[in-house]
């Protein structure tokens, strides 16, 4: 079978959709392009079993409409599979529409597949308001993905988790099931994805070339009310550190690559992290690649920072969200402030760059609130405790328990899918207005300009990476500023 994984273009004024196996969608003014390691999967295993793969991403490959077009048409695909997410929905029912209005009455009918966490929360909506033939529901569709293939489009042999039409009616499989084995998984055809689109435009890469892995799926807490992966992996699996390791020896030897990040929503902790660690450094990986991940707050030492650092990670995300406790509690963080303060602290201590995210736009904090948020952020940088960060406005998901929240209580400023691309405000907050959000984001992001915090990056450059790295830095804040504008009167 001809099976097509296709990220449509998708041209816009309002930048550069930031789309694949992404948690927060944004326009960006700046290209940012993330690997998409599940699709990629799913492209390896369909290959593996014999199938013709085409994965044609039109936005990293930075294709206009016509030779996208050219391009899928020319494979002639028997299957299409999108990933969507909320703020594109509507543009990918739109696509699929007319793709299928156009192929009415041919001989070979191709089915569309539509994939991601906003199907998984709303599958029916998207049969219903458009012309897709099937919908994956939860994270592991890579493996639901050549179930559907391989049974032939035949429903008697679908995997729980899938959506499809018969006889004119919508049926499904019921809820998925996380019950792969993730070590069963082949390791990714990287040239069979085109990985170097996605090496070199992407702002965590210090070195380069870069590119993704998964060593789990996906955060081992799973419970922050917000997010939307939640929604895809509610139970978390990880990989064999072993053969994670061996993943990352034949990237830096077969295809030369300089920087890793690993995409679990948290790197597994406890014993795995200490046993990847040390098989890490027993194979002097280190000296030859620089690994980045995901991380949480309160969970690990000083020692643990310490190990990581030797075992050649260099850059590490944790998300902060906001410098109140009562906010912390209500997204279930099992978080504190402090647990904030102390473990950025450890970790640049330990010579690890600390990343950090925030979130503005809640619907219950006030102005002072905000303030506190900003203040935290540019102390943390100021201090030399975060390295980089990275802010957003509260966008809530359809599947997550925010969403349902503020749906059930009349706090969304409305439903329009294509609102919720983080550039205007969608939870109501009657404490302070969007333009102030937008201010106290802007606000961070000159953190940056603090002369501590350009004093600590001028006194911590050691290489030529490290100039030109701060280089796309700046100039990637200037793109933030540009992204949280206020809106026109």
């Amino acid at each position: 079978m001809r099976v097509a994984i296709a990220y449509p273009p998708l041209k816009s004024e309002k930048g550069v959709p930031l789309l694949t196996q992404n948690r927060q969608f944004q326009w960006f003014s700046r290209p940012t392009y993330i690997f998409p390691v599940v699709p990629a999967t799913a492209a390896t295993m369909l290959k593996k079993a014999g199938h013709d793969v085409l994965f044609l991403d039109g936005i990293a490959a930075e294709l206009d409409d016509a030779e996208f077009e050219r391009r899928l048409s020319a494979f002639h695909p028997d299957v299409v599979v999108v990933e969507t997410k909320t703020p594109v929905v509507k543009r990918h029912w739109r696509w699929i529409d007319a793709r299928a209005s156009r192929e009415a009455g041919g001989v070979d009918v191709v089915k569309y597949i539509l994939v991601g966490d906003h199907v998984t929360a709303l599958p029916e909506e998207s049969m219903r308001e458009s012309r897709v033939d099937f919908i994956l529901t939860g994270g592991d569709w890579d493996f639901l993905l050549k179930n559907v293939v391989d049974a032939g489009f035949d429903p008697a042999k679908f995997e729980p988790g899938i959506w499809y039409r018969e006889g004119g009616e919508v049926r499904n499989t019921g809820r998925f099931v996380l019950n792969h084995d993730l070590n069963a998984a082949p390791w990714i055809d990287r040239e069979l994805v085109g990985w170097r689109l996605y090496a070199e435009k992407n702002g965590n890469f210090r070195r380069t070339p870069g590119t993704y892995i998964m060593a789990g799926r996906d955060c081992w807490h799973a419970r922050c009310t917000f997010c939307s992966w939640t929604t895809l992996y509610p139970k978390y699996r990880t990989r064999d550190w072993k053969d994670v390791v061996d993943e990352i020896e034949m990237l830096v030897t077969r295809h030369g690559v300089r920087e890793i990040m690993d995409d679990s929503g948290s790197f597994p902790a406890g014993r795995w992290l200490t046993d990847f660690c040390n098989e890490m450094i027993r194979r002097r990986l280190p000296g030859k690649v620089r690994i980045d991940c995901n991380m949480r707050f309160g969970r690990l030492t000083l020692d643990d920072y310490r190990l990581m650092r030797r075992a050649g990670f260099r850059l590490v995300l944790f998300g902060v969200e906001s410098a109140n406790q009562a906010t912390l509690d209500r997204f279930d963080k099992a978080l504190k402030v402090e647990d904030v303060v102390k473990g950025a602290q450890w970790a640049s201590q330990a010579g690890l760059d600390v990343h950090l995210t925030f979130m503005f736009g809640h619907a219950w904090e006030s102005r002072e609130d905000m303030a506190r948020t900003v203040a935290l952020a540019r102390k943390l940088l100021a201090n030399g405790h975060a390295s980089t960060l990275q802010c957003t406005m509260t966008i809530p998901y359809p599947g997550t328990p925010l969403f349902k929240e503020l749906k059930e209580s009349d706090g969304l400023t409305t439903l329009d899918w294509d609102e919720y691309d983080m550039r205007r405000q969608i939870t109501k907050t009657p404490l302070v207005t969007e333009d102030e959000i937008k201010r106290a984001i802007r606000d961070v992001y000159r953190g940056f300009l603090q002369p501590r915090a350009i004093w600590h990056r001028l006194t911590t450059t050691r290489t030529l990476f490290d100039f030109s790295f701060y280089y796309r830095g700046l100039r990637s804040l200037v793109g933030h500023l540009a992204d949280f504008k206020a809106r026109k009167a």
